[in-house]
């Protein structure tokens, strides 16, 4: 069986999402923009904690868009990702508050900053458990109306721009060249540095469709 290109498989990825992304605020124009180093120079980190908000990790370097209090890096991820030599990366309720193409580059960006070896780890909410718990096709007259609502706030509110099934993201983790993607449960992890750093509550989900998705995804070695 002939061999596929990780290149060709993320555009095929990109070329069948585009087509439902207009309502979620892609646009075509929207072009990848040049990363720059801060201050010239590259950060070396062990431990990258991206998108913390008020969540802050100790031991970890923190990282977010606003100057909040314990953050370390005040950084827009999405235009400069001057980090390197990374063990772990750490995001959780962050990467839905991407478009698509947005979190295909920041994807990217994190493969490229961690050493070989090293770990991202993401925690987003399960689109598979929004939509199941959310809204119903059999639903009519009032509880038609609020579960609509419901399932728009679920996808829309709180700045969301993107939720990912199951599938779409293993499959994007893996086009990107992770060498290795593996589910996890909430606060569970093989690696001691990456057992219970969620913060962020849990919202009732069950074994078999969880509220959330965990994902850990390795770079290759050497």
């Amino acid at each position: 069986m002939p061999r596929v290109s990780t290149a060709s498989v993320r555009q095929s990825l990109v070329r069948r999402v585009r087509r439902g992304l207009h309502f979620l605020g892609w646009s075509r124009s929207s072009e990848p923009v040049r990363r720059a180093r801060r201050g010239g120079r590259a950060i070396e980190v062990r431990r990258l904690h991206v998108g913390c908000g008020t969540e802050i990790l100790e031991g970890w370097c923190n990282v977010d868009i606003q100057d909040l209090a314990g953050v370390d890096v005040v950084i827009d991820v999405t235009r400069e990702f001057p980090f390197r030599d990374i063990e772990y990366i750490f995001s959780e309720h962050f990467i839905e508050h991407l478009g698509f193409e947005a979190a295909v580059r920041f994807l990217q960006d994190c493969l490229r900053a961690l050493r070989p070896g090293g770990v991202l780890r993401l925690t987003t909410p399960n689109l598979d458990w929004v939509w199941s718990t959310h809204y119903s096709v059999n639903a009519d007259g009032e509880e038609k109306h609020r579960q609509t609502y419901m399932l728009n706030r679920a996808f829309y509110a709180w700045g969301h721009r993107f939720l990912f099934s199951p599938p779409l993201l293993e499959s994007l983790l893996r086009a990107i060249d992770f060498a290795r993607v593996c589910r996890r449960t909430y606060g569970e992890s093989p690696h001691a540095d990456l057992r219970g750093v969620e913060r962020h509550q849990e919202y009732g989900g069950s074994p078999e469709l969880p509220d959330l998705l965990v994902y850990e995804a390795v770079k290759a070695e050497g």
